[in-house]
């Protein structure tokens, strides 16, 4: 299975407003909507890091990045499902291309929120606390205006930063991988026509018996990945073999 980890940065949409508190700005107020600056990107397993931005080329940006998502079996994101994901699908409609291949999406953010009560689930955080490095620190909003106006220097700092914020995704991904609910079943893009018991997060034939998992109509043996330390459950087709990965 192909997993493309992918993080954006977009700039801000641009208004006039009378002041700085509880504004509501109208649709006639927005000088210039907020778009893709740039984005990092890479396959999971590949040492490569790809990143483009509006220096490119604004559309030559996205049809790169449209081109990668078509390629892709799943997506590893960190909040991508409401921000990185739709924003890309904006960009893909206003320049007339067609919806993507379908692809699975992982959100990390999904399962920080879901699977655990840390103090924060900003991604610099949950790397921090789990030991795998943090982000590239920067001067904050300014990086952003600095970028939109075509500075070489901050566009350093910008390259850095969100290849950065990729790496960390994949450190991340790897630790909450046996926690992630849904995860999509990589054994079915392995192609393999064996009935060895595979775990279906991370493809190991290291499994565990560990008991049964019941439901209201069936019997399974449970079983734990000894590699990414997930858990799955697999019918009993007959007395000590087992088929069928079910996570």
């Amino acid at each position: 299975m192909r997993t493309l980890l992918l993080d954006i940065e977009t700039a801000p949409h641009m208004a006039a407003v009378w002041g700085l508190w509880q504004q509501n700005v109208g649709i006639s107020q927005i000088i210039k909507p907020g778009y893709t600056l740039c984005w990092s990107a890479k396959w999971y397993g590949e040492r490569e890091i790809m990143f483009d931005s509006i220096r490119s080329g604004h559309a030559r940006m996205i049809r790169r990045i449209y081109r990668l998502i078509n390629e892709a079996d799943a997506i590893a994101h960190y909040n991508g499902r409401k921000f990185d994901i739709p924003t890309l699908n904006k960009e893909f409609l206003l320049l007339g291309l067609k919806p993507p291949a379908p692809a699975k999406q992982i959100d990390l953010l999904t399962t920080a929120r879901s699977q655990f009560r840390l103090a924060s689930n900003k991604l610099d955080f949950v790397a921090q606390a789990l030991g795998l490095g943090q982000k590239v620190h920067h001067k904050g909003f300014d990086l952003w205006l600095e970028c939109m106006a075509k500075d070489p220097a901050a566009w350093k700092v910008m390259e850095r930063y969100n290849k950065q914020d990729v790496l960390l995704l994949e450190k991340v991904y790897e630790r909450l991988l046996p926690w992630i609910k849904s995860h999509p079943n990589v054994v079915l893009y392995h192609g393999t026509e064996d009935d060895t018991p595979k775990c279906p997060r991370c493809a190991s034939e290291r499994l565990q018996r560990r008991g049964y998992a019941y439901t209201q109509t069936r019997k399974y043996a449970r079983l734990q990945c000894m590699d990414c330390g997930g858990w799955t459950r697999m019918v009993m087709k007959e007395p000590g073999h087992i088929v069928n990965v079910a996570a």
